[in-house]
């Protein structure tokens, strides 16, 4: 667990009901990522891969903003260096373990943003990681990174041509297109719109339901998902067959078919 100042922690963290709720909490800044904040962020994605408890992730934020990108400045007002640095010498090296939006996509555990508000930068491409997006009707979504001299530097050059196909990715990054929430409906980038006040119940309601379901069998299903993008289909048949049997002898396929003879809600252990 990372060591925040707990007087005013720029992330929180809580898990209730096999949900782990990640929240953005940098209202004062629009939720813009810190040093801090990008370790803490890293540190509470690993906490909830690890904790067997744990069956769903929701990312979200507090305030009007989802997350406006990362700091850019060289020294936050807080004292603590900035994430964009356009100063500091070039970096040879990245440690993958620490970086956020690679945990979350090898993350087996359903992943659920709640955009509580606007998402630009940084902010846009970890909110695209995530499985489901559900938006405040108030909310923007923002990939101006060529209109900032950069690149979606956090995965969305390979996250939305397969979201999007070619030709819809390419319009949406070399313009560096705002969107408004109905556009983001429209074109796919989220399963949903609700109005700002609803969000937070909405994917709450959402989580539940995930949790509610065998673990072993919807992080299975999560990873086949990921491994189909990107392998012949007779060659995803054989791995689905391999995650089947083994599935097949755990006491939550017991449970599934018990409580199905049974008429009753299965209650799965994740054993």
């Amino acid at each position: 667990m990372p060591e925040l100042d707990q007087e005013t922690p720029e992330v929180l963290y809580s898990v209730a009901d096999h949900v782990a709720t990640i929240t953005l909490n940098r209202p004062d800044r629009m939720n813009t990522i810190s040093r801090v904040m990008l370790d803490s962020l890293a540190d509470y994605l690993v906490a909830a891969r690890d904790d067997a408890d744990v069956r769903v992730v929701v990312l979200t934020g507090t305030g009007r903003a989802f997350c406006a990108g990362l700091e850019v400045t060289r020294v936050s007002n807080k004292g603590s260096r900035g994430v964009m640095d356009p100063n500091a010498g070039p970096r040879t090296t990245i440690d993958l373990r620490k970086i956020p939006p690679i945990i979350l996509n090898e993350l087996d555990k359903p992943t659920i943003c709640a955009l509580n508000g606007s998402a630009a930068g940084y902010g846009f491409d970890i909110a695209m990681g995530c499985d489901i997006r559900i938006m405040s009707d108030k909310a923007k979504l923002s990939a101006a990174f060529t209109k900032r001299g950069i690149v979606p530097e956090s995965g969305g050059t390979w996250l939305l041509p397969r979201m999007l196909g070619w030709s819809k990715a390419a319009e949406l990054i070399f313009t560096g297109r705002t969107l408004s929430a109905a556009e983001s409906l429209e074109m796919g980038l989220v399963s949903s719109i609700h109005p700002a006040e609803e969000i937070a119940a909405t994917a709450e309601t959402i989580a539940a339901e995930i949790a509610s379901n065998a673990p072993l069998a919807v992080q299975a299903a999560k990873r086949m998902m990921r491994a189909g993008q990107n392998e012949p289909f007779p060659q995803h048949v054989h791995h689905v067959y391999l995650q089947l049997n083994a599935l097949m002898r755990t006491d939550d396929v017991k449970e599934g078919m018990q409580s199905f003879v049974e008429k009753r809600p299965p209650v799965f252990k994740g054993k």
